[in-house]
């Protein structure tokens, strides 16, 4: 009887605990992605004060001398994310979204030239979203 109410117990807290913990992978996932989104707008933007126009492949950003990024966010995905680089020299665009969706991420995220993060719960973000606060 003694094992039946330690395993009752730890199985209660399992339920308890696995949800906040997925709760807090996502919460992460999305923050390191705002992050990262945060870290390509300024790289676009010290791109185009030295070109005169927006880098339009995330190559342009890396294999520059100096780069201005020292990863190519669209390799691998990242912290659960997929980045899709696009636009042309006048504006630039970049969309992240989770691999998988509820799992990895539950919030879509756009940028583009005009530095402004926008976000789209449950689907692609666009320039149409609301931005991020």
């Amino acid at each position: 009887i003694e094992i039946m109410i330690v395993v009752t117990i730890l199985a209660i807290l399992a339920v308890i605990a696995i949800p906040n913990l997925l709760r807090a992978r996502l919460q992460s996932n999305e923050a390191s992605t705002i992050q990262n989104l945060r870290a390509i707008t300024g790289a676009e933007g010290a791109y185009f004060a030295a070109n005169g126009e927006y880098a339009t492949a995330m190559t342009d950003l890396t294999s520059s001398t100096p780069a201005f990024l020292d990863h190519d966010f669209l390799l691998e995905p990242l912290s659960g994310y997929l980045f899709v680089f696009g636009g042309d020299p006048l504006n630039y665009t970049l969309t992240a979204d989770p691999i998988s969706w509820g799992l990895t991420g539950n919030r879509g995220f756009y940028t583009d030239a005009s530095g402004i993060i926008r976000y789209n719960v449950g689907a692609t973000a666009t320039a149409a979203n609301d931005p991020l606060k």
